[in-house]
């Protein structure tokens, strides 16, 4: 018996495929397809969640290009050209040392997309049914379990 996925709720292997209390044999499958699920509370929020985290990164940085313009316009008014790359080469300087702290938020940016932003479903038809197995919002688990099917399934053809 081959192992092709594990977790906690399901199991593909090349025998059967186990989720949620169903046992499925793959010699009774026919097909295998995926689909997009009614969108839950959870996927908006994570939408929402990376709007949020987007638009607070990117306003520093136009904040920044804003102040970088507006010194230099006054500056050129009172030919105070000395303070005004003094307080440039400040915020060049600052912004470069708060740059390592950026590693956190993109991380979370990074994740939040590997997790998708919709519900993804996997089918069967098996004996003349068809019968929903996995229904995740996770993008990531959803992709390693639709293709540990895949392969079981196929393997399960080269063997017929």
């Amino acid at each position: 018996m081959t192992l092709y996925y594990r977790d906690e709720a399901v199991q593909v292997t090349s025998q059967a495929i186990r989720s949620g209390g169903q046992v499925v044999a793959l010699a009774d499958v026919t097909y295998v397809w995926h689909a997009r699920g009614t969108t839950t509370l959870a996927v908006r929020g994570r939408v929402l969640g990376r709007g949020i985290l987007v638009l607070l990164l990117s306003l520093p940085p136009l904040v920044a290009v804003v102040c970088v313009l507006s010194l230099a316009w006054s500056a050129q008014d009172r030919g105070q050209w000395k303070l005004a790359l003094v307080i440039l080469a400040a915020f060049v300087v600052i912004g470069l040392a708060l740059t390592p702290f950026l590693e956190v938020p993109l991380g979370w940016l990074d994740r939040s997309y590997e997790r998708g932003n919709r519900v993804h479903e996997l089918w069967v038809q098996h004996q003349g049914q068809e019968t929903m197995l996995v229904r995740t919002p996770d993008a990531l688990r959803f992709g390693q379990i639709y293709r540990a099917v895949q392969r079981a399934v196929e393997q399960q053809g080269d063997r017929r």
